[in-house]
């Protein structure tokens, strides 16, 4: 008798059958996984001060570099500009016009000038030489510029001398007269420029001697006028002041008004104040000149009588060593009759002509010099009477 068969497992299709299997149950799981929401840690919030900090700092940063490279206010502090500006006026400096300079001392405390707290605002042990970004626009006749006051050493602002780097010099304010290669001269106080008269702005001042029956006093408005001078010849007044010259014919034609007469230094009468302060020039506010004004590659001949003329660029300015032995003139040890000039330079007057401290004075404006030129009237306080002029506000510059 047979054993009955026993039908044999098929091993390999269990295998096959539990490995499908395990390979569906891994796609739901990853399906699941897939499908699963992942919550959403939140980011944890910056503090009040430090949100605050940072926006002080980009705030400040932002100011910075606009103050640096394209704008800045200035306050007029002096009459010396005249009917044009006057002091209490806060105008607006354009920068872009000439061309950013870029700091020399740029180790400086922001927004700071010369000193704080009586200490230096700046350090020199690390400078840069002067370079200016482009600007689209060269200096014009007739701009009305603002720059750092070169002779500042020689003419000291507040009694006392102090050096300090050519971008931490006090700012000065003044209407550019002459320009880098005239030649400039003033012949009774009227400006010549290369033999040509040039016409003077419509609020510039001259001095003028109002001539009244003393008697009349009372008649004259001398506040509208502006600060006179009064004194007497007989019975008559005579009244010393500063005015612009449409101003003078309307007085001269006032009924109690005698005469209006221009005070005018005479010509040959030497001023010693006046730059180059040297007899051989006897040159004085009225009558000025002739005088050429340096331009970077322009040489002059140099002789120890006409030495006084460019003695300031040479030394202060362009930093050589000068020396006159005899008739003989050295520069950097060495024997030479001509200069050649390596910046652009200017003649500066402020509208108000016979008040003004500017380059009859002390000479002329080195390119390096230049902070920007007066665009806009932004704010004006009249520190006389006490209150604001309204009508200057957000007036352009003329």
């Amino acid at each position: 008798m047979e054993d009955p068969q026993v039908p044999e497992l098929n091993h390999d299709n269990n295998r096959d059958d539990a490995t499908r299997e395990q390979h569906e149950l891994d796609q739901v799981q990853d399906a699941a996984e897939m499908n699963e929401v992942v919550p959403v840690v939140p980011k944890k919030r910056k503090p009040i001060w430090r949100e605050w900090l940072e926006a002080l700092a980009f705030a400040f940063i932002g100011v910075l570099i606009l103050k640096t490279f394209f704008f800045e206010p200035f306050a007029i502090p002096s009459d010396s500009m005249e009917k044009s500006l006057l002091a209490g006026d806060y105008v607006v400096v354009n920068k872009l016009a000439y061309g950013a300079r870029i700091p020399m001392t740029p180790l400086s405390i922001p927004f700071s000038h010369q000193d704080v707290l009586g200490l230096k605002a700046y350090t020199t042990w690390f400078t840069l030489p002067y370079m200016r970004v482009p600007g689209y626009s060269d200096v014009k006749r007739n701009d009305i510029i603002v720059f750092n006051f070169p002779a500042e050493e020689e003419f000291p602002i507040e009694g006392h001398t102090a050096e300090h780097p050519p971008d931490h010099k006090t700012h000065f304010i003044k209407r550019c007269i002459g320009l880098p290669g005239d030649t400039l001269q003033l012949v009774d106080g009227e400006v010549m420029i290369n033999g040509k008269a040039v016409e003077s702005p419509s609020l510039a001042m001259f001095g003028y001697t109002i001539k009244i029956d003393s008697a009349k006093r009372d008649s004259l408005n001398l506040d509208q006028i502006g600060m006179a001078r009064e004194s007497y010849q007989g019975r008559n007044m005579m009244i010393s002041v500063s005015m612009m010259k449409l101003t003078a014919d309307s007085i001269r034609r006032l009924p109690f008004v005698i005469s209006v007469d221009r005070e005018l230094s005479k010509s040959g009468a030497h001023d010693d104040q006046l730059h180059p302060r040297n007899e051989i020039f006897p040159w004085n506010l009225d009558q000025y000149g002739p005088l050429i004004v340096p331009k970077e590659g322009m040489t002059v001949s140099l002789h120890p009588d006409t030495l006084s003329l460019y003695e300031d660029i040479i030394v202060n300015y362009e930093h050589h060593k000068l020396e006159v032995i005899g008739d003989s003139v050295y520069i950097d040890d060495k024997l030479t009759k001509n200069y050649t000039f390596t910046m652009n330079y200017y003649f500066v007057m402020g509208d108000n002509r016979h008040y003004s401290m500017d380059s009859r004075y002390w000479g002329f404006v080195p390119e390096d010099h230049i902070v920007g030129r007066a665009s806009l009237i932004l704010f004006s306080y009249d520190k006389k009477e006490g209150g604001v002029r309204w009508g200057r506000m957000f007036s352009a510059i003329q």
